[in-house]
């Protein structure tokens, strides 16, 4: 097999027969690293192939116990699966009309008859064999032009409406500090200023992080040295500036370094902890768990108080779910950014909410990035 062959190219033939010698001669005939055949020497054991694997063809032999070629080919397009799959059917028998137009009325574009000329077999196949592809090119030009679309109509619904929330915060807040320009006010304004401002560059970066892992292929991870629990002490300190009120607990155990990439997981902790902040509640503190006891991996466990709703947990890793119809906080791209970082790190991020009243959301990190 050539070296810039991808397998993944290969579209797959189905052989029928119950003689083991058909079933070899056939596939002599047809092997090329182009194409995967798949053999069967009953009815059972085709359908069994069909339920695992996508054909362009089926080849079929007319003449075989238990079940016969025509019954075979009759539950293949009697399944919604299957009923698309171009069949062939191949006999030793004679040129028989009556035999003919039930092939033709059970689904079958053509016969062949033995020994198989190969020319024929193969100028025949070939023709099945090239419209599978081209069907498979165009199925992946509209996903890709669907998934296009869906992410033209994020950027415009971000740009349209959730930057516009804390844009008008900043502008009201410039007004305000306008008039009023004393020194008290504007400190206030100030932490206005910055927090919105904070807010839109997130939000902005999360949309391009989702572009990037849409049509790049995956977030780009540069992996350091570094220690776990100094960017979560940091990433802590500076939520209780802001949230002064608020009790975060830091607890560690274990060795907490690993090679890393702080700038994202500083992404991955600051959405964790602030959804913490905004969904829990607030007369109880928020725990944040670092479990170094693995000698491969750190665990980081955000805990919080109160639970999310059971119909949403399924969906909160995905990038087009908002928390509330009402949630103004933007298009809930912040989870689906985090599971994104943590896979780049060869990691898991998992949540359990409900049980003894709370929500915890854990993130398994492997101390040493996973080999590219």
């Amino acid at each position: 097999m050539s070296e810039d062959f991808d397998v993944r190219s290969r579209v797959k033939c189905l052989i029928v027969d119950d003689m083991e010698e058909n079933l070899e001669v056939m596939s002599a005939l047809l092997e090329r690293e182009d194409l995967e055949l798949l053999t069967a020497r009953s009815g059972n054991e085709a359908l069994e192939l069909l339920l695992g694997h996508e054909v362009a063809l089926a080849l079929i032999d007319v003449q075989m116990p238990e079940m016969d070629g025509f019954e075979l080919a009759e539950l293949i397009r009697g399944s919604k699966r299957t009923d698309q799959v171009p069949i062939i059917f191949v006999t030793a028998g004679a040129h028989d009309q009556h035999r003919l137009f039930r092939g033709y009325d059970l689904g079958a574009v053509d016969f062949l008859y033995k020994p198989v000329e190969p020319h024929v077999l193969l100028s025949k196949t070939e023709v099945f064999f090239q419209l599978h592809r081209q069907r498979q090119q165009l199925a992946r030009e509209l996903r890709e032009r669907t998934e296009s679309l869906r992410l033209n109509e994020i950027f415009t619904a971000v740009l349209g409406h959730d930057l516009r929330n804390p844009l008008n915060a900043i502008v009201n807040c410039a007004q305000l500090l306008e008039r009023r320009p004393d020194e008290a006010t504007a400190r206030d304004v100030a932490r206005r200023i910055l927090s919105n401002g904070r807010w839109m560059s997130r939000m902005i970066g999360d949309v391009l992080d989702l572009a990037r892992s849409h049509l790049g292929g995956g977030l780009p991870i540069r992996c350091e040295p570094m220690a776990l629990d100094d960017l979560v002490r940091s990433i802590v300190s500076a939520y209780q500036i802001t949230h002064p009120a608020l009790a975060i607990e830091v607890t560690g155990e274990g060795s907490l370094t690993g090679s890393w990439d702080a700038d994202r997981l500083r992404q991955v902790l600051t959405n964790l902890i602030g959804n913490a902040i905004e969904h829990g509640d607030r007369g109880e503190a928020i725990r944040v768990q670092l479990d170094g006891a693995a000698e491969d991996a750190v665990i980081v466990s955000v805990v919080n108080s109160g639970t999310v709703p059971g119909e949403l947990l399924p969906r909160l890793f995905d990038p087009f779910q908002r928390g509330k119809p009402t949630d103004s906080r933007g298009l809930g791209l912040g989870l689906y950014i985090v599971q994104q970082i943590v896979k780049g790190h060869g990691g898991d991020v998992e949540v359990q909410s409900g049980v003894a009243g709370r929500t915890v959301f854990r993130v398994t990190l492997p101390r040493q990035p996973p080999v590219s």
